[in-house]
């Protein structure tokens, strides 16, 4: 069985280099001169993509071949600029299909999905002629692929197996032949034999999925550069920093870049530039092919579309205007705050002894000595670029340590308080001022103070000319202690207008910061507190600064002292009352406030006059009608008595003539309450006439 499988897929196996060849664009005969487009620039962006580029020379017609991973193409694809310099073209760029192996092998005359056997296969074949070795040669028409089960006999011991058999159709008549027996089969169509070698070149190609050659035809004559560049996703590069603090002199910072090649190919001698900045990078499957379900429809006619029009977008929103600062006192604040500028530290070095002796009693020494930067910075607007003067060397899956920066900065020393990071301490925390003119990327901070590890910090995006605060470690000699006293309401201002009488009031939060310094050196302490738009802050009046979160209070503690910082904030809440229906004794509380104006108050004072007018007519019509409830209720008790009496009795005309009064007086009373009505109208028209022209602030 072993050697009749070997007899039929030897000879389409040993096709398959033809084969590839009949597929292969057809080379002109100047297709073999060798060309080379080595790696000679690479740009990593901060989003997570690599710009590649590879330079060469190409001669007359040739085609040049990348092979890249297969998860790279379709960034490829969205991104691939080829050049042919000095008159060249580009012919053609070939690559790969990803369809579904399965897809395609389905597509051909025998479907080697599954792995097959020699009997399915025939089996698909059947009605085709073949040329068949067993060990005779013999040709016929497949019929079809049978199983028998026979029994064989070894010693005393009996099997039963199952064979299968090819049968054919011969000119001699009908031939079945054991696949054991079978040496070879020889399909006759060749352009069905063609189709089995294409499925077979098919599989053999899919055995390296993960890689696909990108072939690149130039298209020209004579010697001439050429280039080619797109876009892969490559590893994020990182940043970090060493920030070096010394009492004498300014605060040195130096920056690394992290680089990995996690390529398929070494980095030699290429151009490297890091891009820091957020460009928009996205994925998109361009490389699979896409099959979508169409359904069948009959023809119908449609209305021609009216063509349509679409308005400009609405013009930018201007930028408002900050308010005005006296830039004297903001300039004497701020250098207060940062200290002065210190000389820069990139070119040449003639400060060095000065930085040098400034770090004399580190233990490991200054840590600009002997390294220096390899970058040079440039604005590219959005972005910024720090392009290594160097060319740089990288085996693939290998990772670098670049220096890109060594500065001298500005900033100062001080202390951050935030209650929710830790409520008894600070931390130790110092202000830097991105004073180098470079666009710092985010990364971690080691800090050295004194010549010692400090503690470690996290620092954002930093454009030049800002400045930021970071924290680096706990700062136990120094302690703070909160309290907060809130929940009290104050009365701000009362207006009348138009009926309603507008009540204004504060609900005040006063917290207080007792900082105590422990330390034999004066502390700056910056208090943070998380900052609310709707509150109002009352004292201090301004903060020292404040972010989109927080505000952050600065405070001076001189050595082995205490200070207090009083926060003040105030919450405005509104309320309207309804003149025509508030109690007088809610107006009297507001005629007693001595934030309420004497306007106010005289007007408020003609409202209660009015009220009390009004409110006695209601007060004499309320007991009128009480009275009729009070009649009515004993017409009812009478004349349940009256129905147990005889008429002719004395008590009965008693109750008779008790009646009659009754009805006397609440004819008087009915009468007396209309009056009081029209009487209750006429006040009540006299308030409201009276209120809804009030409009006194």
């Amino acid at each position: 069985m072993r050697r009749g499988w070997r007899a039929v897929i030897c000879p389409v196996v040993l096709s398959c280099a033809c084969l590839f060849a009949l597929l292969a664009p057809p080379p002109s005969p100047a297709a073999d001169t060798a060309v080379s487009l080595p790696l000679s620039k690479i740009i990593l962006y901060s989003s997570g993509v690599g710009y590649f580029q590879h330079d060469g020379t190409v001669t007359d017609r040739t085609q040049w071949d990348l092979r890249l991973q297969t998860h790279q193409i379709n960034d490829l694809l969205k991104s691939l600029v080829v050049q042919d310099f000095g008159g060249g073209k580009i012919s053609t760029v070939t690559y790969g299909s990803r369809d579904p192996v399965t897809k395609t092998l389905g597509g051909f005359g025998i479907n080697l999905n599954g792995n097959p056997t020699m009997g399915q296969i025939l089996t698909q074949v059947r009605g085709e002629r073949v040329e068949v070795t067993a060990p005779n040669s013999l040709l016929g028409t497949i019929l079809g692929v049978e199983k028998k089960t026979e029994s064989l006999s070894d010693g005393q011991i009996r099997r039963t197996i199952e064979q299968e058999y090819l049968n054919l159709l011969t000119d001699e008549g009908f031939r079945s032949l054991p696949f054991a027996q079978i040496q070879r089969v020889k399909l006759l169509d060749a352009g069905l034999n063609a189709e089995l070698q294409q499925a077979l070149a098919t599989l053999a190609g899919h055995h390296d999925a993960t890689r696909k050659t990108v072939s690149i035809l130039f298209d020209g004559t004579g010697s001439r550069q050429a280039r080619v560049a797109y876009l892969t996703e490559t590893p994020v590069w990182k940043t970090t920093y060493r920030l070096v603090l010394d009492e004498e002199k300014a605060p040195y910072l130096q920056g690394w870049a992290i680089v990995e090649n996690q390529t398929q190919q070494d980095w030699h001698n290429v151009k490297l530039s890091l891009i820091s900045g957020r460009p928009i990078s996205f994925t998109m499957d361009l490389y699979q092919p896409l099959y979508n379900l169409r359904p069948v429809v009959q023809p119908e006619l449609y209305a021609n579309l009216k063509p349509q029009t679409y308005g400009d977008a609405m013009d930018e929103a201007k930028p408002s205007t900050p308010a005005a600062a006296s830039p004297a006192r903001s300039d004497m604040k701020k250098e207060r705050l940062l200290g002065k500028l210190a000389e820069g530290f990139a070119g040449s070095r003639a400060n060095a002894p000065a930085e040098m002796a400034m770090a004399a009693d580190m233990g490991m020494g200054r840590i600009d000595q002997g390294v220096a930067s390899m970058a040079m910075a440039e604005d590219k607007g959005e972005l910024f670029e720090y392009r290594l003067d160097q060319p740089v060397t990288l085996d693939k899956h290998q990772s670098a340590l670049l220096p890109i920066i060594g500065q001298s900065l500005q900033g100062q020393k001080l202390a951050v308080y935030n209650q929710s990071v830790n409520a008894k301490h600070p931390l130790n925390g110092y202000r830097l001022k991105n004073s180098s003119g470079l666009h710092l990327m985010q990364g971690p901070i080691t800090v050295f103070d004194g010549g010692a590890y400090a503690g470690d910090a996290q620092i954002q995006d930093l454009a030049p000319g800002q400045d930021r605060l970071i924290s680096y470690a706990l700062d136990l000699k120094t302690e703070v202690e909160p309290k907060i006293e809130g929940g009290t309401q104050e009365l701000a201002t009362v207006s009348l207008k138009k009926g309603t009488m507008l009540v204004s009031r504060r609900l005040v939060e006063d917290r207080t910061y007792l900082v105590r310094n422990r330390d034999q050196k004066s502390r700056i302490v910056l208090i943070e507190q998380p900052y609310r738009a709707d509150w109002k802050l009352v004292e201090p009046k301004d903060a020292t600064e404040r972010t989109r979160d927080l505000y952050r209070f600065s405070i001076a503690v001189d050595a082995g002292k205490t200070a207090t910082l009083r926060v003040k904030e105030t919450l405005p809440i509104q309320e309207s009352i309804l003149l025509m229906e508030t109690s007088l004794d809610q107006i009297a509380y507001f005629q007693q406030a001595k934030e309420v104006s004497a306007k106010v108050k005289e007007a408020l004072q003609r409202v209660v006059h009015l009220r009390s007018k009004l409110d006695e007519v209601r007060a004499q019509r309320t007991r009128l009608e009480q009275r009729i409830g009070e009649i009515t209720a004993e017409h009812s008790r009478i004349r349940e008595n009256m129905q147990r009496l005889q008429q002719n009795s004395d008590l009965y005309n008693r109750y008779v003539k008790k009646l009659d009064g009754q009805e006397t007086e609440l004819e008087k009373i009915r009468k007396e309450i209309e009056s009081l009505k029209a009487t209750e109208e006429e006040r009540r028209q006299e308030l409201q006439n009276y209120v809804m022209t009030l409009d006194i602030a």
